[in-house]
């Protein structure tokens, strides 16, 4: 019986050890808005610099929105990280994000400064990319089509099924897009434009960076992404072109945001600050990932596009990062564009 009792108390005191144990170890919800491979080694790195264990979950910046806000009562992630500028926003207006100013911010280049403050804080630039699109060469020829150069070029009645972009009710790229046509254009041409790319467009996808990939894969002629995208198929191997629209482009800037009620606040915090040191962001390009970092001490590949030297417009990130005028715009082209015949 005493051993018994003995035996007993060990077993009881060992599981109080091992709840003990697993109650204290860190762990972190990600939310992820970029390349697979860059969410992975992301959260992989993270896990070998702080122990803290990461859940990663990989989807479109719009998708990642919509979920906070049906999670808005019972949130389930903690960190946001990457994805388009314009859905962070969105979010912070919501006060689906937490505020919170980070150390590291007087490191960041002004662009990703702003970014935090037009959100109260609630986000915070960690790279920027200029939008555009990409085409398969070898397609190009094969079908006898000329270079498209231009966004007005993609309209034309020989581009009919050979392009393909996504759709902006999930992705943040498509949403960055549509707002830019409507910039560039005005919002009357804007959508005459979006109208008569619709006719030429194969596919809307989820993702924002699929058509790329589709046409480096031979799948479509053109895909309507953000240059960086581009780039990382050619430098994959693929026979893409990327393009830089001669009218103008508009231009993102990724964000993070900590989510409002995270059960791993601390957790976040430690990820949003390691995710804006000058070495973490140095190791995009290592995942083939080729966006501008935002922190001035960061390397930025040489493969990068270099925004300095493209024409990009005054994007009204507050007023395009704004729920009242997503909703609006997105009605619009839910009913003008998308429910129109191909």
């Amino acid at each position: 019986m005493i051993k018994r009792a003995i035996l007993g108390a060990g077993i009881l005191a060992t599981g109080m050890w091992s709840a003990s144990s697993s109650a204290s170890a860190e762990n972190l919800t990600m939310y992820c808005g970029v390349d697979e491979v860059w969410c992975q080694q992301t959260a992989r790195a993270f896990e070998e610099k702080t122990g803290i264990t990461v859940d990663m979950t990989r989807k479109s910046a719009g998708e990642i929105y919509a979920q906070l806000r049906a999670e808005a009562a019972n949130p389930k992630g903690d960190i946001w990280w990457g994805g388009t500028g314009d859905p962070h926003l969105q979010a912070a207006e919501e006060s689906l994000t937490e505020e919170y100013k980070s150390p590291l911010l007087d490191q960041l280049q002004p662009w990703a400064i702003k970014q935090a403050e037009t959100s109260g804080h609630r986000t915070v630039g960690i790279y920027s990319g200029a939008l555009g699109f990409g085409y398969n060469k070898d397609l190009l020829v094969k079908n006898n089509l000329p270079e498209p150069k231009c966004w007005a070029d993609l309209t034309k009645p020989e581009y009919k099924g050979h392009i393909q972009v996504a759709n902006p009710n999930s992705s943040g790229t498509a949403y960055n897009m549509l707002a830019t046509i409507v910039q560039l254009f005005g919002e009357d041409k804007g959508f005459e434009y979006l109208k008569a790319l619709h006719k030429n467009v194969n596919q809307y996808t989820k993702s924002g960076s699929a058509p790329i990939k589709a046409a480096g894969l031979g799948e479509t002629t053109i895909g309507i992404v953000f240059i960086h995208d581009a780039v990382s198929q050619v430098v994959a191997g693929f026979p893409i072109v990327p393009v830089t629209p001669c009218e103008g482009t508009g231009y993102e800037i990724g964000s993070e945001s900590i989510i409002k009620g995270a059960r791993n606040m601390e957790a976040a915090k430690k990820f949003y600050d390691w995710a804006l040191e000058a070495d973490v962001q140095s190791t995009a390009q290592d995942a083939g990932s080729f966006q501008v970092p935002s922190n001035k001490a960061a390397k930025t590949s040489d493969k990068a596009p270099d925004l300095a030297a493209i024409k990009l417009i005054d994007y009204d990130f507050k007023k395009y990062g704004s729920s009242e005028e997503r909703k609006r715009l997105l009605k619009k082209w839910d009913e003008e564009v998308a429910s129109l015949p191909q």
